[in-house]
């Protein structure tokens, strides 16, 4: 694991399309049968074609990345778990992680409680040393979806190492609600967020987001490149449909919500395209590749 994140030579010269082009996965990228829609791979196609940089965004975990590589048909580089990990996709590597250490777990561990009684917790780990199982959660935790991987532990045990991501689930009540709940008293350790209305949120380390990675991966991709001359595309594109993605959204030149997004991603957006199962993304890059 190592704390640099790639660099490449920039050029310069007039532009003719956007230099960085981000998606979200689930809800964006993917239709609604969980599948890379033709029109999306072959505008991504297009897009890396052409010479830019195509980028995942994605509050999925690494091990949940190469399920869709075939499908989209290139191995970019992903931002996982809501920006706390960069992934190589091609070779598997974890470039650079921010972790929410057991110090800073066990005090959202006791906000979780106090403020959503009965509240289960799970954790996404890198897996520091060969003792550490991916994906842990304690009794009362109950999926959001289908979760082969789990491997039961008690509760101390999901807060005793590092982890990228620490999960919270109240079955039946909304995740903007759960959110709410704990996000005043948790601001000072963790970013709070959700992907799903399904009862589920998700802490990362303070400061850290899509937007975040997103924007060191972009300066040092394309830095000089990233000099916008008047009546040029935008430099940095974005896609996303739920709240997590609001950041990145801000962040880009050019934030696209998907037809089907969340009314927070809308109010964020610049614009509104299709939804994913209509190929919204390839309707916006087609205007440039």
């Amino acid at each position: 694991m190592s704390n640099a994140l790639p660099q490449e030579s920039a050029g310069t010269g007039a532009r003719s399309h956007p230099l960085f082009v981000a998606t979200d996965i689930d809800g964006t990228l993917l239709d609604s049968r969980d599948r890379v829609p033709s029109a999306h791979r072959e505008a991504f196609a297009a897009a890396a074609a052409a010479g830019a940089t195509v980028c995942l965004a994605t509050g999925r975990p690494p091990r949940w990345i190469p399920e869709i590589l075939d499908e989209l048909g290139q191995t970019p580089l992903a931002v996982c778990a809501n920006g706390a990990v960069l992934l190589d996709t091609a070779s598997g590597e974890i470039l650079w992680s921010s972790l929410l250490e057991p110090d800073v777990l066990e005090e959202l561990a006791r906000i979780v409680h106090s403020a959503l009684p009965g509240a289960g917790l799970a954790a996404e780990r890198v897996g520091l040393d060969a003792a550490d199982d991916d994906f842990v959660a304690s009794p009362d935790y109950e999926h959001a979806w289908i979760q082969p991987e789990t491997v039961e532990v008690g509760h101390a045990e999901v807060i005793e190492r590092p982890v990228f991501k620490l999960l919270a689930r109240v079955p039946g009540m909304s995740s903007a609600a759960m959110a709410e709940a704990v996000r005043d008293a948790a601001a000072h350790i963790a970013t709070v967020t959700y992907s799903t209305e399904n009862g589920l949120i998700e802490f990362a380390p303070p400061g850290i987001s899509k937007a975040t990675t997103l924007a060191s991966l972009a300066d040092r991709v394309s830095a000089v490149r990233f000099e916008r001359a008047p009546g040029e595309p935008p430099r940095t594109v974005a896609f996303g449909d739920m709240p997590n993605d609001v950041e990145m959204l801000r962040w880009a030149d050019l934030g696209v919500a998907m037809g089907n997004a969340h009314s927070a991603v809308v109010e964020a957006a610049d614009e509104v395209t299709l939804s994913s199962d209509e190929g919204g993304i390839a309707a916006v890059l087609s205007r440039w590749f």
